[in-house]
């Protein structure tokens, strides 16, 4: 189920239980899992994409492994917070992945979330080719650590 509001989505939770974070692109989904208690965002995987079936199996598949009791993605909003295409293509998707899983899933505010990855990977001195290889799931743990900081202040 969809939620519209963050509130609504913890109420739909299990107690102690990991959250999964989503950065949807085109080619890839960047995957970050939380820890039990969610107060920590672990990038964990980027799933490249083929098609919705393979992309919905895979993701759900990983997501039974590591415990995930509802799903945060990020929604892409244009800076002046209107929605352009990529924001209804990501709607779109989670629509069609909830038809597949009975798990909550809410959507959060991923404007700037890339940037704030490719520095901190920067800073890292991470080299290029592995930034390219990682920015998805490190920017998928920005979207999930905001919801959980987010999370932390309604308990």
């Amino acid at each position: 189920m969809i939620h519209d509001s963050i509130e609504s989505f913890v109420a739909a939770l299990p107690p102690n239980r990991a959250i999964a974070g989503l950065d949807l692109g085109t080619k890839t989904i960047g995957v970050a899992v939380s820890d039990l208690r969610r107060s920590v965002a672990t990038p964990v995987e980027v799933i490249q994409r083929a098609k919705f079936t393979l992309d919905a199996s895979r993701l759900l598949a990983l997501l039974a492994a590591r415990g995930a009791a509802g799903i945060i993605l990020g929604l892409p909003l244009n800076m002046d917070g209107s929605e352009g295409p990529r924001a209804q293509s990501t709607r779109a998707f989670a629509r069609n992945l909830t038809a597949l899983t009975p798990l909550p899933l809410a959507f959060w505010d991923e404007r700037l979330s890339t940037v704030a990855a490719e520095r901190a990977l920067i800073e890292a001195d991470t080299s290029r080719k592995r930034r390219k290889e990682v920015i998805d799931q490190v920017a998928a743990g920005y979207i999930l650590q905001g919801a959980l900081d987010r999370l932390a202040h309604l308990a």
